[in-house]
């Protein structure tokens, strides 16, 4: 006989059992009905008569949890890890599978699935799962083999991992969880409220869901040590299921979640996120507990605690212990030096459960206070560190009574998070001092090293700077700078380098909006300065910086060049979607303005642009370049094809990941071009224009605004709207070319650009203005004339003097660096090494109006 059955019916979706005929039988459920057919009417009529019994049985009792372990089908939707359709060798159709508990169940379908009615379900106590080829896995029992295949590897390495796990629950003892369980308080989460908790968290003592388990282990140890109910038994001895027993849930959150506003706690279907904000809160910070008395006190604090561990006073213990009192503070007693000896002598052996497992616990201290726990520090020797009173010191181990040595936290002029590949330990941090030196120090998680650095910076920091705290920082530091009209002395400023942006506090409390630092339009680095030029952006009275230079000037070599290298890579493009991209000021990324300005100056009247193709292999290299770093490439006439630049901007649409339509709106733009109403489908066009994101929606905008341009000049290039619509539909929403649609959708937004992009007039003239102004330098130069804007300009070096004057021709194609180097090889001028020369320009009522940079255009 078969260990499997071919179907099986849960009794409680059973409606009805009744007699059909000779030997025959109904059993009928909400979804369906089932003949069956017995060896004689005597048979029928005793699954008949058995069937009802055991169908009213289940009805008269009232509902109760099936068991403690995953039992019954009717819980299976309640426990599962997984679940979707797979591929059944024996099976023509797909079924639907259900990992749940330490059981997977197979379906039909997802409709029987619903309705409870499923082919089999597999113990997995005897089971064991394996990959066996691309997208292939066998789950193996005594009995059968049943191989499976899912849609991809990722998908198939989603089962396995799901039924290894399930394997796991099947093999787990219950004994302990359910001695936890034995106290009601612990038969719920106690952050979340889920039912029949399996985690817990051994120096806090509480029970917790297999969800919130998850984000304490990313508190750290030092806050919360995550343990299994039903795995780690070796952890459970007898003394910490009594400690279960006398704290647990009930007591733990009469500490923990005593001022819990409702509108910050959180519930079973609470997201990860929230979770994570709620347990940070509540462990880490502290925030809703019920402060003891002489919190803030910590004398005080550490002598009523070495009173409190010779009692059984367990809640005292952990009041004083999670509001500030020194797990291994001085007794005052040479024969019971620490509390936990204390507590032996005075024969509480549950008190030293609780202190050896909150020995080294940071729970509630992240607010500020004594901070004590180990570090790796320097050549990641093992030191107890603590900070304390303006010092961090670093001791052999937690029982010296001398530092190693210590570190004046007024002596502190940077702190940084170095990459993980930078050194041997993931979580690091950097410490730079006055005196040129750096400590490097490693923990066991992110959030302890960050944390500390959170610690060490709030005890340095300048308190007009205090509100860079409350940024998650990559760098922080003191520096000195120069920016705006005022570059005859430096100010001392604290920056702050947070993703791709740079914050700044002045030393007299102005704060600065931050600066976006893949908006640079220039980055120069030179000997103890480093040199940043950002564009547009407001009214100088709102961002003093914008449009501006800023000069940053390091004192210090060794915390300096790690300032400029975080920039530089921070300024740079960090991966190939949009939004990692380096942008101009109007959210465009650099790589497609650089491109569309190229082709604008140099192929409008090019026939066939985009229709050929360029160079493969310098399409590739081009793009690698410009994704690297388009602020340092420059796009000349000569230098590159006009065919090789249009194709790697085609390339870089089509492979951009979620593409320029989003994976999320794609569908709908397509949708959107069938509309028979014209009026219907431009205003779906600007409402789904709305709806993309920023830089995705000035994209769009961008290239419709050049392709448009294009096409005005098709009478030369041949690309009308209709032709380039053929080449951008297939690339923009990355299709094999078969979908008509997209092509449809670009042909629209050329044709309707003015109308769904809301151009108006004044844009339109400019745009207009621009063109001609491309065109008369293109015939300048093809008729071999003097091109079209070169004018004559006065520029003085270092002073407005006669004999300082020098008088010279400027073509509109020249920057800024030309410029210079112009100017000083005519006054044969020697440029030495650490020589900086830039090139100011001057208004006509002779004010300074800020520095020309090399990548800027002539004055």
């Amino acid at each position: 006989q078969d260990a499997y059955s071919k179907r099986l019916i849960p009794v409680p979706s059973i409606c009805r059992v009744a007699s059909v005929g000779e030997q025959r039988f109904e059993v009928v459920t909400a979804g369906r009905s089932f003949g069956f057919r017995a060896d004689s009417d005597a048979d029928r009529n005793e699954w008949i008569r058995t069937l009802q019994q055991v169908v009213e049985e289940r009805r008269s009792k009232a509902p109760e949890r099936a068991s403690l372990s995953p039992g019954s089908w009717g819980d299976a939707s309640q426990l599962v890890g997984k679940s979707g359709l797979l591929e059944l060798r024996g099976f023509k159709d797909k079924l639907f599978v259900v990992v749940a508990g330490d059981r997977v169940f197979l379906y039909k379908n997802a409709e029987d699935h619903r309705l409870g009615i499923g082919i089999t379900d597999i113990q997995m106590n005897v089971g064991s799962v394996r990959e066996v080829e691309r997208r292939g896995f066998d789950l193996t029992t005594p009995y059968r083999t049943f191989s499976f295949w899912a849609d991809s590897e990722q998908e198939q390495e989603e089962w396995v991992g799901a039924m290894q796990e399930s394997i796991a629950e099947a093999l787990s003892s219950w004994e302990v969880a359910q001695k936890v369980w034995e106290l009601e308080a612990n038969r719920s989460c106690a952050d979340c409220g889920s039912p029949w908790p399996d985690w817990a968290s051994i120096n806090l003592c509480v029970a917790i869901c297999r969800r919130c388990a998850g984000e304490h282990r990313g508190l750290g140890p030092g806050i919360t040590k995550v343990r299994s109910l039903k795995l780690d038994r070796k952890v459970w001895t007898e003394e910490l299921l009594e400690l279960f027993h006398q704290l647990g849930n009930a007591v733990a959150n009469q500490f923990w979640a005593a001022n819990v506003p409702p509108s910050e706690a959180i519930s079973p279907s609470s997201s990860s996120q929230d979770r994570r904000r709620f347990l940070s809160a509540k462990y880490r910070e502290g925030k809703y507990r019920r402060y003891h008395p002489l919190f803030g006190n910590q004398e005080e604090l550490n002598r009523a605690l070495c009173v409190a561990v010779t009692t059984s006073d367990l809640a005292e213990t952990q009041a004083l212990l999670f509001c500030g009192a020194a797990a291994t503070c001085a007794t005052g007693d040479p024969q019971c030096p620490t509390p936990l000896a204390l507590a032996e002598q005075s024969g509480q052996r549950l008190q030293m459960e609780f202190l050896l497992h909150n020995k080294t616990s940071a729970a509630g201290r992240a607010a500020g206070g004594l901070l004590s726990t180990i570090l790796h520090h320097t050549e990641f020797s093992r030191r107890w560190c603590m900070l304390q009173e303006g010092l961090l010191s670093y001791y052999e181990s937690e029982r010296s009574a001398v530092p190693n040595g210590e570190v004046r936290l007024q002596d502190v002029v940077c702190l940084g998070c170095p990459l993980p590949a930078s050194h041997r330990l993931e979580s690091t941090f950097e410490v730079y001092t006055e005196s040129e030196r750096l400590y490097l120090f490693g923990l066991e998680s992110p959030q302890a090293a960050r944390e500390w650095l959170h610690s060490i910076a709030k005890a340095f920091l300048h308190p007009c700077a205090e509100e860079l705290l409350a940024l998650d920082f990559q760098r922080l530091g003191r520096l000195h700078y120069k920016g705006g009209l005022d570059l005859e002395q430096a100010r001392e400023g604290w920056f702050a380098l947070v993703g791709s942006e740079l914050h700044l506090c002045l030393q007299d409390g102005e704060r600065q909006e931050a600066l976006q630092l893949r908006k640079l339009q220039e980055l120069c680095d030179t000997p103890g300065v480093l040199v940043g030029f950002w564009g547009g952006g407001g009214p100088c009275t709102e961002v003093p910086l914008a449009g501006r230079t800023l000069y940053i000037q390091g004192e210090r070599k060794l915390d300096f060049l790690g300032w400029v290298q975080a920039i530089q890579k921070a300024a740079g493009g960090s991966g190939d979607s949009l939004s990692e991209q380096q942008l101009t000021e109007a959210d465009v990324p650099l790589l497609v303005d650089r491109c569309i300005d190229f082709i604008t100056q140099c192929g409008l009247t090019s026939e066939g642009i985009y229709r050929k193709s360029g160079q493969n292999s310098k399409t590739t290299t081009l793009l690698q370049l410009l994704r690297r770093d388009a602020r340092g490439v420059r796009l000349r006439q000569g230098q590159q094809q006009l065919d090789d630049v249009a194709s790697t901007l085609k390339r870089f649409f089509r492979d951009l990941p979620q593409g320029l339509f989003t994976s999320q709106w794609g569908q709908h733009w397509l949708k959107t071009s069938t509309l028979e109403d014209e009026e219907e489908k431009l205003r779906e066009y600007q409402r789904l224009l709305d709806a993309l994101p920023t830089v995705n929606r000035a994209t769009l905008k961008a290239l419709i605004n050049h392709l448009f341009r294009v096409q005005l000049f098709s009478g030369e290039n041949q690309m009308t709207t209709h032709n380039l619509a053929i080449v951008f539909g297939p690339t923009l929403f990355q299709t094999d070319g078969k979908d008509y649609k997209a092509g449809r959708v670009v042909e629209d937004l050329i044709s309707h650009y003015v109308k769904i992009f809301n151009v108006n007039e004044q844009e339109m003239k400019k745009q207009q203005d621009e063109i001609m102004a491309i065109m008369k330098l293109r015939e300048a130069a093809s008729s071999g004339t003097q091109q079209a804007g070169d004018f004559i300009c006065t520029v003085y070096l270092e002073e407005k003097k006669t004999e300082a004057e020098q008088h010279i021709k400027i073509p509109a194609t020249m920057t800024a660096e030309e410029l210079t180097l112009e100017i000083l090889e005519r006054r044969k001028v020697v440029v030495k090494e650490k020589d900086y020369w830039s090139c100011f320009e001057v208004n006509e009522r002779e004010e300074a109006g800020g520095e020309l940079h090399r990548a800027a255009g002539g004055l």
